[in-house]
């Protein structure tokens, strides 16, 4: 099947982005469930990265490259259920939205909204998952992945502040390039394809995104890591939500317009 061209995939971007506000303005219960969900499928693919990633510590202290490969090989899962199952993605939205507003489909007012109903619907799917699906069964209350998810939870915020958000614009920038190779084709192999290449990429770098971390900071916690909820809002959180969005909305959903699209009608 023939892939859309880079001005198809920004027009597909556009529309589904237009979808989106308006999902937030007439339907918000609808899109906050869906938000709950992406959460979730993020944690899902976050907890078979560590288990996997962290389950070989003997073989990843030789190879050190051997443990941050397996990690990013499992992570892509989360953002394929994403974008195949319509979730709502705070980080993919970032971009997303950006070309429907370029277009003049909506206001920057129905952007935010949209954020900032995702966003907290995706740190309320990624606790739950992370409490009950995760803690609360013992996935990760013996050793290796015990001391992997505290050692993770210490290291993401121990990081400069100015670290942590360029890393946060390092990883929306992979995480919406997969999503515009997810919209340039059609079938489940190519939009899966398109997810998992990038979003491998931004794990298996060490790149910092601010879904994932919802998961990842609230387990350490839980299972004992010496970083209190303060210290991972502030430390940790923050920087990685603003690069997020400078990563996705500045270098995809901005810039990919700017290439495919005339000037911003001014109505």
């Amino acid at each position: 099947m023939r892939l859309r061209t880079p001005q198809e995939i920004t027009s597909a971007a556009a529309d589904a982005g237009a979808a989106k506000a308006r999902l937030t303005t007439s339907q918000p219960g609808r899109a906050f469930v869906a938000s709950i969900l992406a959460g979730a499928y993020i944690s899902f693919g976050g907890t078979l990265s560590l288990i996997v990633g962290c389950g070989f510590p003997q073989l990843a202290a030789a190879n050190p490259g051997l443990q941050k490969l397996l990690s990013g090989l499992m992570f892509p899962i989360g953002l394929m259920l994403v974008v195949v199952l319509g979730a709502e993605l705070f980080t993919g939205n970032n971009a997303v939205l950006v070309p429907s507003m370029w277009r003049g489909d909506h206001s920057v007012g129905a952007v935010l909204r949209n954020w900032v109903l995702v966003y907290v619907g995706n740190f309320v799917g990624a606790i739950l998952f992370t409490t009950l699906m995760v803690y609360a069964v013992g996935l990760t209350a013996a050793d290796p992945w015990h001391s992997a998810i505290c050692a993770t939870a210490v290291a993401k915020t121990s990081m400069p502040w100015l670290t942590v958000f360029l890393k946060a614009v390092g990883a929306n920038w992979c995480v919406c390039l997969a999503v515009w190779l997810a919209l340039s084709g059609k079938t489940l192999f190519e939009k899966a394809l398109g997810c998992w290449l990038p979003v491998m990429a931004f794990v298996a770098l060490g790149y910092e995104h601010c879904i994932a971390n919802m998961f990842y900071l609230p387990l350490g916690i839980l299972e004992g890591a010496p970083v209190s909820i303060g210290q991972a809002v502030t430390a940790n959180l923050i920087p990685a939500t603003l690069g997020n969005i400078a990563g996705g909305a500045l270098l995809v959903g901005a810039l990919h317009s700017y290439l495919h699209f005339p000037a911003p009608r001014r109505d």
